[in-house]
């Protein structure tokens, strides 16, 4: 069946499933990928990039998909969404309070995935196993939850001296991804912060921190027929045009015979989407 969309581009969106189910929005359409696997796609970059924000045309992206106006002064832009720890609501500065209450007062989840390797991350509970999916975890175990998005940098903080919060994105893609023991690596984990958490959990309700012990690890596997022995990076400020046969999908990746592209990249670019 021929596909042809045209429009802004935006994340993948994923379903959990065995494998995972993905579909490409490209402006009004909703294209499904998974039955593309095997055949040859085509994006089309047409020299535009919308915000995703306020619409306005803009020469560069900020921030997947923003212009520079929104990027200064949209809260979900300032430094403190990549590092929650660094919350400044208390001090009155938030550019955004209103959204601030939806986004970052509500429940969090801190949790231990394998990626490229065992990382710690956090999200928002309304977006498990959404962030884990998208980051190419393939298990992840929820840890703990949480009342805001700052107690969850928090906590975060004080694992990062003890497990990495970065995926090695290129070793992500080529799979062969050991196995881990979570449950394991979670007590591991606690037991080496008992002190600093103890101090941390002084500092807020008792209600705050809800450690999920009887948590279960969700295991994640992919729509990929062949994972690249070498990645090879595409972008479209590079080459307008990237083609080639689809052999897999994987976090927010398409892997392609050419190479591999970062749909999330490129929010907000303005392509043709076409198969063969």
């Amino acid at each position: 069946m021929k596909i042809r969309a045209e429009g802004g581009l935006e994340k993948m969106q994923a379903r959990l499933a065995d494998p995972v189910q993905y579909v490409l929005p490209v402006g009004e359409q909703e294209i499904p990928l998974n039955e593309l696997l095997g055949k040859k796609i085509q994006l089309h970059y047409l020299g535009k990039i919308h915000c995703i924000h306020c619409g306005r045309l803009t020469k560069k992206s900020f921030n997947q998909g923003f212009c520079y106006p929104c990027f200064q002064k949209l809260a979900q832009c300032d430094s403190c969404i990549m590092s929650p720890e660094k919350c400044h609501y208390a001090a009155g500065t938030c550019r955004e309070p209103e959204w601030a209450q939806t986004h970052c007062f509500v429940d969090h989840i801190v949790y231990l995935s394998n990626t490229s390797g065992p990382k710690i991350g956090i999200t928002r509970a309304s977006q498990v196993p959404t962030r884990w999916i998208d980051q190419g975890a393939v298990e992840a175990l929820p840890l703990l939850s949480v009342k805001t998005r700052q107690q969850s940098g928090l906590f975060e903080h004080l694992c990062k001296k003890f497990i990495a919060d970065k995926t090695n994105w290129q070793a992500m893609l080529k799979g062969n991804i050991a196995a881990q023991d979570l449950p394991a690596l979670r007590d591991q984990l606690l037991f080496s912060i008992r002190q600093e958490l103890a101090v941390l959990q002084e500092r807020f309700p008792p209600e705050s921190f809800s450690l999920m012990d009887n948590a279960v690890k969700v295991a994640i596997n992919y729509p990929v027929m062949t994972y690249p022995v070498k990645v090879i990076s595409l972008d479209f400020e590079k080459q307008p045009i990237v083609e080639g046969i689809l052999h897999g999908i994987k976090g927010q990746y398409l892997l392609l015979d050419s190479g591999v592209i970062n749909i999330r990249k490129f929010t907000a670019y303005q392509v043709r989407f076409s198969n063969q």
